[in-house]
């Protein structure tokens, strides 16, 4: 998913640069997705999908993944991870704990997928796993549904994928970051201000509500709220911010205004890439 203008050309699928298959192509995919968004001041990157595609059915990741095997996955998007980070962009890996074997689309209601822990890690986790140890700075949960894991609460919400898996059995300590909280999954069951107080009191840090300013607002007076009432701990609150400062820190972020975006530098850089990429 590319949310970049028009001006920007057009990037291959995370799909075709996975059937290519080569590290240094890898590399310099995610190199090119960090140039064209510090170009524009962005300093994060919702990349790269870490989602094995194992379910043809799969309406949802299908050519967002780099492939249908571990192997496929883990090759090409620790390059890529890599590539975005040379560019002092912070990528976020994603979907954990694995969208890729599920028939529902996230964005309108909520996937359930039906295996065991040591199926998942068999397959799911392996390229979060890769991920952790190549360095991964943040990790997105996804709006899923693990029965096996927590019968109750969707990975975003649980506290046993959240900590005892991911935390505690994977040794993340970095950034965890919720999918989109006005995602289907989500609000069929949840008013936006329980979902986001769910997700943080399971151990996530920075919940994104990317639709409507009027709930991110009801949901900062509810935190608060929740602060008061002690359900939620300052101390907890606190960890959660040193995260994001730290990472911050690392990654050298400011204030900077960009003035004037350098478009075609960049898409010069991408015609090279894409001119490469045919001559292969």
């Amino acid at each position: 998913v590319s949310r970049l203008p028009k001006p920007f050309l057009k990037m291959p699928s995370p799909k075709m640069i996975g059937n290519i298959n080569d590290k240094d192509i890898s590399f310099q995919y995610g190199k090119i997705q960090g140039s064209r968004l510090r170009t524009l001041g962005f300093n994060m990157n919702f990349a790269p999908v870490m989602d094995i595609n194992s379910n043809p059915n799969n309406p949802v990741i299908g050519d967002r993944a780099f492939g249908s095997t571990v192997d496929r996955v883990v090759d090409n998007s620790i390059q890529v991870m890599e590539g975005i980070r040379a560019e002092k962009i912070i990528p976020v890996i994603k979907h954990f704990p694995g969208h890729g074997d599920t028939k529902t689309d996230s964005h309108i209601d909520l996937p359930i997928v039906n295996k065991t822990i040591d199926e998942v890690e068999k397959l799911e986790l392996i390229p979060f796993a890769k991920g952790i140890e190549g360095g991964a700075d943040g990790i997105m949960i996804g709006h899923i549904l693990f029965p096996e894991l927590d019968d109750t609460n969707p990975a975003t919400l649980s506290n046993t994928i959240i900590n005892n898996i991911l935390r505690e059995k994977l040794s993340f300590d970095g950034v965890i970051i919720s999918d989109d909280m006005t995602m289907g999954a989500i609000t069929k069951s949840y008013s936006m201000e329980d979902a986001v107080i769910k997700f943080f009191q399971a151990g996530g840090d920075i919940a994104l509500i990317c639709h409507g300013d009027k709930e991110q607002l009801s949901v900062l007076d509810r935190v608060k709220e929740e602060l008061e009432k002690g359900e939620i701990k300052e101390e907890d609150i606190d960890e959660k911010v040193y995260r994001i400062i730290k990472l911050k820190r690392k990654y050298e972020i400011n204030d900077n205004i960009i003035y004037k975006a350098d478009i075609e530098k960049v898409n010069m850089k991408t015609r090279k890439f894409l001119d490469k990429i045919k001559a292969l």
